[in-house]
């Protein structure tokens, strides 16, 4: 699978570049134009699913219209935003509370039994401070196995919250999070461990929630 994925993207990339050095340059405006209306129209059609009452109608749209990998048993509450939501994967049994944002730029992947609290936002994708074009920078983010993010926490580019490890409210985690570790402050850093012996099953939803 992966040598196909590979093959598909060099011929993408050889297209690109005939495209860019044969292409009318009104004609590459134009593909340029339609590509980021399609890309902001999805992000704005996640969005407002995310208004909508019923849990499971939010899920099913999820799933089958934004091309969102959810687990069985997960829960997305309401008022949640995506940023390129076909990026993200999300495990089975795991609880995102109201109003996270979940960043799919650069790739999102969420293991089983993680609970994230509200307000949370997990970024992929930023500016380089230090480029003098503002060029963009990111990278992957991997939140493991029975992680849990606390309230209005932010997690940036190419973190992993290893399984089992807890950040605290309103930390923002600038780098990796080893395995049942609790970070808190900003950045965050360590200041105590978990049980090793989580055993726990996550299986909370509300209809209207």
């Amino acid at each position: 699978m992966f040598i196909v994925i590979g093959d598909n993207f060099g011929k993408m990339h050889t297209l690109r570049k005939w495209a860019y050095k044969y292409v009318p340059f009104p004609v590459k405006r134009f593909a340029n134009y339609l590509y980021w209306l399609g890309y902001d129209a999805t992000d704005f059609l996640a969005e407002q699913t995310g208004h909508l009452w019923f849990h499971g109608l939010r899920l099913w749209l999820y799933r089958h219209l934004f091309r969102i990998t959810i687990g069985p048993h997960t829960s997305i509450h309401r008022l949640c935003r995506f940023y390129r939501p076909s990026s993200v994967a999300i495990g089975a049994h795991t609880v995102i509370n109201r109003e996270v944002l979940l960043d799919g730029r650069s790739g999102l992947t969420i293991g089983d039994n993680v609970s994230i609290s509200e307000g949370t936002v997990i970024l992929t994708l930023e500016h380089n401070p230090n480029s003098p074009t503002f060029e963009n920078r990111g990278a992957p983010v991997v939140i493991h196995d029975r992680a849990f993010i606390g309230t209005q926490a932010m997690i940036l580019p190419g973190v992993t919250i290893g399984e089992g490890a807890i950040v605290a409210a309103r930390a923002v985690v600038t780098h990796d999070v080893a395995p049942h570790t609790i970070v808190a402050g900003v950045p965050a850093r360590p200041i105590g461990e978990r049980t090793r012996e989580l055993i726990y099953t996550l299986d909370y939803r509300k209809f209207l929630g």
